[in-house]
C-alpha cells in the first residue's frame, strides 16, 4: 500500500499536467477555431503577454496596425482576443450587428460609482439612455438650436476672437492646444449645463491650466484598469502602489468638479432663456425621473434622488470630457497641417468669404449686435469639410481599439468561421483609416481626396471606412455637435487670421486610446489678414 500511494499521486499530477498542456497550449494553438486565424505574434495563441507589453509601453495601435499590414484583415492578439480591419465581415458585422461591449469600458470610463451611456455593457440599457438625449444631439436640432446659437455668438465674438486679436496685435505666439482645450470645454459645458453654469476656460487660465494638468496626468495609468484589472485589485489588497495615491486624488477632484457643474446647472432649471437654460442637464434629469416614477408612486424618494444625481453627473461628466478632449485634439492637428500649407489657407479663406454674414472681428462697441452665419451655410462649405474629414482620418482623436464580445452561437468574421462566443474582438480607426486601397498615400495629409463627387465609388468607399466616431447603434452621440463646433471655430479663425508654426516639437501623437501631442502643446503665431 505504501508503494501504491506515491504511484497514484504521481499519475494524478501527470494527468493534471497533461490536461493543462492540452487546455492551455494544444487546444488554443492547434484545435480552437481561433487557431486558424493568423497570429500577430508567435506566443499569441498561448499567452497575452506580448500584446499587454506593447499596450503597457504605449505602442498598442501601431503594433496592431503592423500586424494587419503583415497578416491581413484579421489577426489573433492573444488566446481570446482578435483584431479586425475590414468593413464587410468586419466592423459591419461587429458594430452594426450589435455585438455587446466588453467590460473594458466600465473599468475605465465609470465615475461616481456608476456608469454612463458610453460605458454601459448591455445594449438595451444603452438604448434607453440614448433615447433620452439623441434628439438634442441630432444635426437637424443643433443647426436651428437657439441655445447653441447664443452660445456660439458669445464664445466666438466675446471670448475667442478678442483673445486671438490681442495676440496678433502683439505678435506673440500662443499654445493653440491649450487654447483648443479651453474653447471646446467652454462650448461643451455651455451646451450641457447652460452658458452661465458652464466653464470660462478661455479667459480663466488660473483654473484651466491646473485642471488640464490634473486631467492628463492620469492617462498613463489607464492601462492597469483596462487590461489587467485582476492584477490591479491584487496590488491594491497588498498595498502595492501600482497606481499612485495622487492619481486617485485627481479622480476624486474631477468628480467633485463635475458635481459642482451639475449643482450650478440646477440653479437654472426653471430658466427658458437660451443663454442660461441647462438644456442637456434638464432633459436628462426629467427623462430619468420619468423613467423611475410609477403610477403607484409619484414621488421620488431621497435615496433614489441621490442615485439619479450621481447617474446624471456620471453621464454628463463623460460627455463633457470626451467632447472637449477629442475636439481639441482635432483642432490642434488641423491648425498644424494648415500652418504648413499657406496656399490651402488662401483657398479656405476664399471659400469663407462667401459666407453671409462674414465672420469678421467686430469693434467692441458692435459685439452685442454681431451675428454669425447659419450653421447650415458653414456646414455646406466643401473645403472646410474636406479639411476636417482629412484631419479626423489621419489624426483621429480616438484611434484606439473599441472592444466587443462575440455572441452565441459562434460567428463568422473576415472569412473565418465558428469564432466562439466570449471572444474579445476589436477594430481601431488607426488601421481602418490607413488602408491604401481606400485612402491612397494614407500617411499624407490630402484634403483634396474628400472633394470628389459624393456619388462616386471612391467617395462611397471612403465613407464606409471612415471611423472617427465609430459606427452602428453605439457610435458617438455627440458627433454632430463636434462637427458644428469645430467648423465654426475654424471658420472664425481663418476668416480673420493666418497661422504659422513657431514650435511644433513633440507634435507626434502618443499611442493611446485617445491621443494628444507628445509635448501636449503646439505653438503658433496668428497674423491679421
Amino acid at each position: 500500500m505504501a508503494f501504491i500511494l506515491p504511484t497514484l499521486s504521481t499519475a494524478a499530477i501527470f494527468s493534471v499536467l497533461l490536461l493543462c498542456i492540452f487546455k492551455f497550449v494544444i487546444y488554443p494553438a492547434f484545435i480552437s477555431p481561433l487557431s486558424k486565424i493568423p497570429n500577430a505574434h508567435l506566443t499569441a495563441p498561448v499567452f497575452p503577454c506580448w500584446i499587454l507589453w506593447n499596450r503597457f509601453r504605449m505602442r498598442g495601435n501601431k503594433t496592431i496596425h503592423e500586424a494587419h499590414e503583415k497578416h491581413g484583415p484579421i489577426v489573433r492578439l492573444s488566446p481570446s482576443e482578435i483584431s479586425i480591419n475590414c468593413v464587410d465581415g468586419g466592423i459591419r458585422t461587429v458594430y452594426a450587428g450589435g455585438f455587446e461591449k466588453h467590460d473594458w469600458y466600465p473599468r475605465v470610463f465609470g465615475a461616481y460609482g456608476t456608469i454612463s451611456m458610453f460605458s454601459m455593457v448591455g445594449s438595451k440599457r444603452h438604448s434607453v439612455r440614448k433615447r433620452m438625449l439623441s434628439n438634442i444631439y441630432s444635426k437637424s436640432y443643433l443647426q436651428v438650436s437657439p441655445h447653441l446659437a447664443a452660445i456660439s455668438r458669445t464664445l466666438i465674438y466675446e471670448r475667442l476672437l478678442p483673445m486671438i486679436h490681442e495676440n496678433a496685435d502683439s505678435g506673440s505666439a500662443i499654445d493653440v492646444h491649450d487654447l483648443n482645450n479651453a474653447i471646446t470645454m467652454d462650448f461643451v459645458t455651455a451646451y450641457i449645463f447652460g452658458r452661465k453654469a458652464g466653464t470660462d476656460f478661455l479667459r480663466d487660465a488660473d483654473t484651466r491650466k491646473p485642471w488640464l494638468e490634473s486631467y492628463q496626468s492620469r492617462k498613463p495609468f489607464e492601462f492597469y484598469h483596462q487590461e489587467v484589472p485582476n492584477l490591479t485589485e491584487l496590488a491594491k489588497k497588498l498595498n502595492i502602489p501600482l497606481i499612485p495615491a495622487w492619481c486617485q486624488k485627481a479622480n476624486e477632484d474631477m468628480e467633485a468638479w463635475g458635481l459642482q457643474l451639475c449643482d450650478k446647472a440646477e440653479e437654472y432649471m426653471a430658466s427658458t432663456d437660451p443663454d442660461s437654460e441647462p438644456l442637456v442637464y434638464k432633459q436628462l434629469k426629467k427623462s430619468m425621473i420619468k423613467q423611475l416614477r410609477t403610477k403607484e408612486d409619484q414621488q421620488i424618494s431621497g435615496s433614489i434622488s441621490d442615485s439619479i444625481r450621481l447617474d446624471i453627473a456620471c453621464e454628463l461628466y463623460d460627455q463633457l470630457t470626451a467632447g472637449f478632449e477629442t475636439s481639441a485634439v482635432t483642432l490642434t492637428y488641423l491648425y498644424w497641417e494648415m500652418s504648413k500649407l499657406p496656399d490651402l489657407q488662401l483657398e479656405l479663406r476664399k471659400e469663407l468669404e462667401t459666407l453671409s454674414p462674414k465672420i469678421a472681428f467686430p469693434r467692441m462697441s458692435d459685439i452685442a449686435q454681431a451675428e454669425l452665419p447659419s450653421p447650415k451655410s458653414i456646414d455646406s462649405l466643401p473645403i472646410l469639410n474636406a479639411l476636417l474629414m482629412e484631419t479626423l482620418r489621419l489624426h483621429g482623436p480616438i484611434p484606439g481599439i473599441q472592444p466587443r464580445i462575440t455572441p452565441s452561437p459562434p460567428t463568422t468574421l473576415a472569412g473565418y468561421f465558428n469564432i466562439p462566443p466570449g471572444t474579445r474582438v476589436n477594430a481601431q480607426g488607426y488601421s481602418l483609416h490607413r488602408n491604401p486601397d481606400v485612402f491612397p498615400e494614407p500617411e499624407t495629409f490630402r484634403p483634396q481626396r474628400w472633394l470628389i463627387p459624393n456619388n462616386s465609388v471612391e467617395m462611397e468607399q471612403m465613407k464606409r471606412w471612415f471611423w472617427a466616431f465609430g459606427s452602428g447603434g453605439r457610435m458617438c452621440v455627440g458627433s454632430n455637435l463636434a462637427f458644428q463646433e469645430m467648423k465654426l471655430v475654424v471658420a472664425a479663425l481663418y476668416s480673420n487670421f493666418t497661422t504659422e508654426i513657431v514650435d511644433d516639437e513633440g507634435i507626434e501623437a502618443i499611442d493611446a486610446y485617445t491621443i494628444r501631442p507628445e509635448s501636449n502643446r503646439l505653438i503658433l503665431r496668428f497674423k491679421h489678414l
